[in-house]
């Protein structure tokens, strides 16, 4: 359980707001020590240098009023008075949530793909983690990434649907290298992955680096790769044009220049019976925009001679009306236009999460005694070790009313949206204050 973000309040409320501030700076750290340390070392490190979210919260908003109130001149005192009054408020900044970003299951490691034929043997040398500072380790895979690649490896064109840090990337990274592998690099552009903003092409840029260079004699790995987005000088433009790569990296903009520009022939040329088409960030593609993009897909189809293209989508997590199926029913059928070929609702690939703490109920009579014992205590201390944070009856309220819960239909473990734990009084969207439920 990793807390993602809480952005505090000054009046919240106390049992929760002390617990989470003692927490916040050392939860990050425990789930990695639970990972890499056995049982009889996971102790959890010191705040040295850690940061109070709460107190930042409170800095941020007090700087932003000092600076709305900069420009501010009424001469009427009553309206002053009243314009005065809506902004000590808070009317101008939403109300301070809390969110936990919870665990994902894991499920085998690329290793295991490999041993099973999913995945080309070389997968094992390129995908190991910590690559960066020496031979790396064995690669665990999240439950959503092994299934990704299992759709992928079965032809299908899937969506991933999964949260901030969940490794989407690889989801359609280590497919496309296994496909290289398996068809030969040097045959032209196999695969194009369509990123919304240069930002997120320069970061995957930089895991390419580590996966397919580190570790292979002058950093020629068995698959090449470029980014292609406009920001390249001319040399480097040139040079991709002269000898594609395996597999490029751009932006829709470049991609519909590469499909009009006399001067990017050569790279249509290269691309032709593309394999691998990625739209990342698909829930970006909305509008007059969405549309743009979805001509587009149909165009890069047709110019690249693409007749076994298999398009890949990722998106934010699922969310909206409706029970776990009929969301996935839903992003398909938008991805099946986008896409302009069919994407089932079987591949939409969601996350699958699991808990940090027991699972407890709510309404059990123990467990509310415990709750309430803990959160009475005026000698109670955070705890100094993972198993002891996770054991605590506090720890899992918090993960059950700020984290996730289990769906009653699916029987899936579902994130939860973000809290207001505003106190006194009521939040502004009209809900309760969870800590007025604590």
């Amino acid at each position: 359980m990793v807390i993602l973000a809480i952005v505090g309040s000054n009046s919240g409320g106390a049992a929760v707001e002390q617990w989470l501030v003692r927490a916040e700076c050392r939860v990050l750290v425990w789930r990695d020590l639970h990972e890499r340390a056995g049982p009889d070392k996971r102790q959890l490190g010191t705040r040295a240098g850690g940061m109070n979210v709460f107190e930042l919260r409170e800095r941020l908003i007090n700087d932003y009023s000092s600076y709305i109130r900069s420009f501010i001149r009424i001469r009427d005192e009553r309206v002053d008075g009243l314009v005065t009054s809506c902004l000590d408020q808070g009317r101008l900044w939403p109300d301070p949530l809390i969110q936990l970003n919870p665990s994902f299951q894991y499920a085998g490691t690329v290793d295991d793909l490999v041993a099973e034929g999913v995945l080309h043997s070389e997968c094992s040398r390129v995908f190991r983690a910590g690559k960066d500072k020496g031979d790396g380790k064995v690669l665990r895979l999240y439950q959503h990434q092994a299934d990704a690649i299992r759709r992928a490896r079965a032809g299908r064109n899937y969506v991933l649907t999964t949260g901030t840090g969940s490794g989407k990337s690889l989801a359609y990274i280590v497919p496309i290298v296994d496909h290289v592998l398996r068809n030969g690099t040097g045959r032209g552009i196999q695969a194009i992955v369509v990123y919304p903003m240069n930002a997120l092409a320069n970061s995957q840029f930089g895991e390419l680096q580590k996966f397919l260079q580190l570790g292979y004699p002058d950093g020629k790995g068995p698959v090449t790769f470029a980014r292609y987005t406009g920001q390249e000088r001319d040399e480097e433009r040139n040079a991709i044009v002269a000898k594609p790569p395996d597999m490029l990296l751009t932006n829709y903009v470049m991609l519909e220049l590469i499909l009009t520009r006399v001067y990017e022939k050569q790279l249509v040329k290269a691309a032709q019976g593309l394999r691998f088409l990625v739209l990342d960030e698909l829930h970006t593609y909305r509008g007059r925009q969405g549309a743009d993009v979805a001509l587009l897909v149909r165009r890069s189809r047709e110019f690249f001679g693409a007749k076994q293209l298999q398009v890949v989508g990722t998106s934010a997590t699922l969310a909206g009306p409706g029970t776990y199926d009929q969301q996935q029913a839903e992003v398909a059928e938008v991805a099946s236009v986008l896409f302009g070929a069919e994407v089932a609702p079987s591949d939409v690939i969601g996350e699958t999460l699991q808990r940090a703490t027991p699972e407890e109920n709510p309404d059990n009579p123990g467990f509310v005694a415990a709750l309430r014992a803990r959160v009475e205590d005026p000698d109670a201390t955070s705890p100094s070790s993972y198993h002891a944070f996770v054991a605590d009856p506090l720890s899992s309220w918090i993960e059950g009313t700020f984290g996730v819960y289990r769906d009653s239909v699916s029987q899936r473990i579902r994130r939860r949206r973000p809290r207001c734990i505003t106190w006194p009084g009521w939040c502004r969207s009209g809900t309760e204050p969870h800590s007025r439920h604590l």
